[in-house]
C-alpha cells in the first residue's frame, strides 16, 4: 500500500499566562492510500490538536508548531507558505468538525456554504457548481436535495447538519478526509447512519479517512488500524481486530474496560481509569500515565518508553508486560 501521509516527530505546544503547554509531543505515523486510520483516546490527549497541525489550523498565538515534518504527496506541508496551503486544505484535505451546530454559518443558506470550496479550488460555472451541490446531497442520503440547497442550517436536524458538513469536505474530491469526532453531539441511531455513510463513500470514492474519537467501540467496524493516544504520546497502535483482540497498554485495556458489551452479564460492571490525565504544562517524569496505571514498575517513574513491537505491526510505549506484570525485556 502507497503511503499518502508520514507524519514525523510532530510537535505542537501552547504559550499560554500560566506556561508552556505541551499538547503534540513528537509523534509520528503514517497512512496509506485508501485506508482507514483511528485516533482513540480521552479529551485533552492531542488528537485534535495533532489533526489541526497537520492542516495547519492551530491559531498562532497561543499556539505553535514547534517541530516535525507531515509529508502529503512528497510535500513538507509545514514547509508551504500560506497560499499554497490554502490550496490543499479542502482540495486535497479536508475535514469534518465534531459540532455541527457551531461549524455552519447561520445566516447563510446550504448551498452557499457547500459551494464556497469548489467556487475557490474548481472553477466551475453556476450551473455545474449547482449540479454538483445537488450530487453532494444525494450522495450523503438528504431528501429533496435540490429543494433543500435554499434551506438555512437551523431548518436541518443535528444529523443532517453532519451530512451537509460531509457533503462539503467531499465537494473537491480530497485524497484525505479528515472526521473529528463527527457523531460526538448526535444520538445513536443517527451515529450508526453517519457511520453507514462514511464507511460507504470510502469504498466507494477511495479515500483515506482518519477518524478521530474517544469511543472505541464506534471504529470497531470502521477502521483499518487504530492507533491509542494520551497526553500528547502515541500509546498503542495495531490493527483494529489485534487491538481489541489483544490488547496491551494498560490505557487501552482500561478505555476498553469502560465500554458496555452486548455480551455483558447484568452483573458485570464498567471499570472506570481512576485518577485523571497529567498536567500538560507540568509532565511528570517518567510514563505520562503511570500515576494512573495499576501495572506500574519503578522504572516507569524515571522513564518515558517509546513505541516497540510485540508482535508484527502491534506496538505500545509501555516497560510492562501486562499479561505477567512483569517487565518487558
Amino acid at each position: 500500500m502507497d503511503k499518502l501521509l508520514e507524519v514525523k516527530g510532530l510537535r505542537t505546544q501552547f504559550f499560554t499566562q500560566e506556561g508552556t503547554v505541551n499538547a503534540v509531543n513528537g509523534i509520528s505515523f503514517d497512512l496509506g492510500e485508501g485506508e482507514t486510520l483511528g485516533i482513540v483516546g480521552e479529551s485533552g490527549c492531542g488528537k485534535s490538536v495533532s489533526m489541526l497541525s497537520i492542516m495547519r489550523l492551530v491559531p498562532e498565538p497561543p499556539g505553535k508548531i514547534v517541530g516535525g515534518q507531515v509529508m502529503f504527496q512528497g510535500k513538507d506541508l509545514l514547509q508551504l507558505d500560506k497560499d499554497d496551503m490554502r490550496k490543499v486544505r479542502g482540495s486535497q484535505i479536508a475535514m469534518i468538525f465534531q459540532d455541527p451546530m457551531t461549524s455552519m454559518n447561520p445566516v447563510l443558506t446550504v448551498e452557499r456554504q457547500l459551494t464556497e470550496a469548489m467556487d475557490m479550488h474548481l472553477k466551475l460555472d453556476r450551473t455545474s457548481t449547482h449540479r454538483r451541490a445537488v450530487e453532494l446531497l444525494e450522495m450523503v442520503n438528504i431528501p429533496e436535495a435540490e429543494a433543500r440547497l435554499s434551506n438555512y442550517p437551523h431548518q436541518f436536524s443535528g444529523g443532517m447538519r453532519q451530512r451537509v458538513m460531509i457533503a462539503t469536505a467531499l465537494s473537491c474530491n480530497p485524497k484525505l478526509l479528515i472526521a473529528d469526532e463527527p457523531t460526538t453531539a448526535l444520538d445513536v441511531t443517527v451515529q450508526a447512519q453517519i457511520v453507514d455513510i462514511v464507511r460507504r463513500l470510502r469504498r466507494d470514492l477511495g479515500m483515506s479517512i482518519i477518524w478521530i474519537t474517544h469511543d472505541l467501540g464506534i471504529i470497531a467496524g470502521l477502521a483499518d488500524r487504530v492507533q491509542v493516544m494520551y497526553a500528547g504520546y502515541i500509546v498503542e497502535r495495531a490493527d483494529v481486530r489485534q487491538m481489541y483482540r489483544d490488547p496491551r497498554h494498560p490505557y487501552t485495556l482500561g478505555l476498553l474496560g469502560s465500554l458496555t458489551r452486548v455480551d455483558a452479564h447484568s452483573k458485570d460492571r464498567l471499570t472506570p481509569i481512576e485518577g485523571r490525565p497529567p498536567d500538560l504544562i507540568d509532565m511528570p517524569p517518567g510514563c505520562p500515565f503511570h500515576q494512573r496505571c495499576t501495572y506500574r514498575i519503578p522504572l516507569c517513574l524515571e522513564k518515558n518508553p517509546a513505541l516497540s513491537e510485540v508482535s508484527a505491526g502491534h506496538e505500545i510505549a509501555c516497560w510492562v508486560d501486562t499479561k505477567t506484570g512483569g517487565q518487558r525485556s
